[in-house]
């Protein structure tokens, strides 16, 4: 009896096992913490990558007519003229890089459509100067009509016919922020400017500007090449 009472009444044998799953509560506790914090970190990260990068990069070239110059097939040359391009593709949003073209006039150009915002901007490489104008939605394909256009296009290249669109820049935008996350990261530091169609203005404007006061991208967000001809007002 005196043994076994002091063996309970030893402070350090008495106080162990509390002291053992003290211990072990604190260390699941910390390690739940631990798990929660970086579940957020992953659930979070990936939500911002969705949000704010285009998924899928694609590669696509076409080869055009100008229908304008004549509907007769004698009429078009020998060799057409080749447009290239790639695209990343999300969601929401479509971004064309537009290298220099070879052999004829045109602009480099990055091309943004914003199908949320209903928003297309044009940064032009030469000026480094962007071109806002609400989204064209009788020419540009939606997302997935694009996805699929480009994976036919990366088997090969496909021929076409040259579409004419006539802008006019209006008037300089000041304030980007309002054109959406998107636009602002590919203008920000730019001089900006908004644009309307040329036969939306009064008169259908018919007046036509030189060349020095206008320049051209050719692209394509369609089974066709669009020749994008900007000129000041």
């Amino acid at each position: 009896m005196i043994a076994e009472s002091k063996l309970y009444s030893d402070p350090e044998l008495a106080s162990a096992p509390a002291g053992n799953e003290g211990s072990t509560g604190r260390c699941l506790l910390t390690l739940l913490g631990i798990a929660f914090i970086l579940s957020g970190l992953i659930v979070g990260g990936a939500c911002l990558y969705r949000y704010f990068t285009p998924k899928r990069l694609y590669h696509g070239a076409m080869q055009f007519g100008d229908v304008s110059a004549g509907a007769g097939g004698e009429s078009q040359p020998y060799y057409l003229p080749r447009v290239e391009e790639e695209v990343e593709i999300s969601d929401s949003i479509a971004v064309i890089s537009v290298p220099p073209p070879r052999f004829r006039p045109g602009d480099p150009a990055y091309i943004l459509h914003d199908f949320n915002r209903k928003l297309t901007a044009y940064l032009d490489l030469t000026l480094r100067t962007c071109f806002v104008i609400p989204l064209n939605t009788s020419v540009v394909l939606p997302p997935q009509d694009l996805i699929d256009l480009f994976s036919q296009l990366m088997s090969g290249s496909y021929r076409s016919y040259l579409v004419h669109e006539d802008l006019v820049v209006t008037e300089r935008i000041d304030d980007i922020k309002p054109l959406g996350f998107y636009i602002r990261r590919l203008c920000d530091g730019k001089e900006t400017y908004r644009m309307q169609r040329r036969s939306s203005l009064p008169g259908g404007g018919i007046e036509k500007r030189s060349a020095d006061e206008c320049f051209t991208i050719q692209h394509f967000e369609n089974k066709f090449v669009t020749e994008t001809r900007i000129c000041k007002a």
